[in-house]
């Protein structure tokens, strides 16, 4: 069933859990989220971001996830991150997206404020839900790298400020993590999240999971992450799994789909279990 974000996160919020966003962006990995999902009968949120775009479009998202998710008993999120334009955020609203996260945290302060606040008021008028972002999340793999990441981390009353006045529903931080591969073991300011958590009502996710070891996820987890974005992983599994079908000696993309469904699946499960989302629905 589609829900929109607060359905499953502040449940995860209350009961300490977090539930995993996993873009999406073909038919096997949308079938192997979903597989895992209903397996573990654990809430998911999946969708797209506005820079794998050129992968499948946001329509083509929307129908692959949709179609699925009608047919589900658990709850899906199907969620538009880091949607960069106001643009693209309406048409992912428009295709049926229940959430979408508006990222606007390179820009200054009081225009992030601004520009969220308009989307949030825009959205919740037709139930979708808003995710924002203050501080900024680096790259890994050098576009928007950060001399000193450390000036680009959340600040605890900056966040009760950035909610008070955009109303978000959720809000993802800047406490060490990053997108990408990570090229050194990241140190996550934990702290800092236990800080955020106590001066924002709204559940706190985490951006750049991909990476992390399992400990920094149940510590961030326990102090107050809701939401972990995964994408690296099952990208690289999906291409693992391609490449054991083919040393099986599968010559045919019909039957290597099986091989890429089945190791995106395993990344996912087990993602779930970490993040202790399994046996929620």
């Amino acid at each position: 069933m589609l829900v929109n974000m607060n359905a499953v996160l502040l449940p995860a919020q209350k009961e300490h859990y977090a539930v995993g966003l996993f873009n999406a962006i073909n038919l096997e990995m949308t079938n192997a989220i979903m597989d895992a999902a209903e397996s573990l009968k654990a809430p998911v949120i999946m969708g797209t971001a506005e820079i794998l775009l050129k992968a499948a479009s946001i329509e083509e998202v929307a129908a692959m996830v949709k179609a699925r998710a009608a047919a589900s008993k658990v709850p899906v999120v199907l969620h538009y991150d880091h949607g960069l334009t106001f643009e693209k955020c309406m048409e992912a609203m428009h295709a049926g997206f229940t959430s979408i996260m508006y990222d606007c945290s390179t820009l200054p302060y009081e225009e992030n404020v601004r520009r969220v606040a308009q989307m949030v008021e825009i959205a919740h008028s037709i139930g979708v839900t808003v995710e924002g972002e203050l501080g900024h999340v680096g790259d890994n793999e050098g576009a928007g790298k950060l001399a000193d990441p450390k000036d680009y981390y959340t600040d605890p009353a900056a966040a009760a400020d950035f909610v008070e006045r955009t109303h978000v529903d959720a809000l993802a931080i800047a406490v060490g993590n990053a997108h990408g591969d990570y090229k050194f073991p990241p140190k996550l300011d934990f702290d800092r999240i236990s800080e955020i958590a106590k001066a924002v009502p709204v559940p706190l996710v985490l951006h750049g999971g991909s990476g992390l070891s399992d400990d920094d996820f149940r510590e961030a987890i326990k102090r107050g992450i809701a939401k972990v974005n995964i994408f690296t992983d099952i990208n690289k599994a999906q291409v693992q799994g391609m490449q054991e079908g083919i040393n099986a000696g599968v010559n045919n993309a019909f039957d290597l789909a099986e091989y890429e469904t089945n190791a995106v699946r395993k990344v996912v499960e087990e993602k779930m279990r970490l993040f202790s989302s399994d046996g929620r629905v």
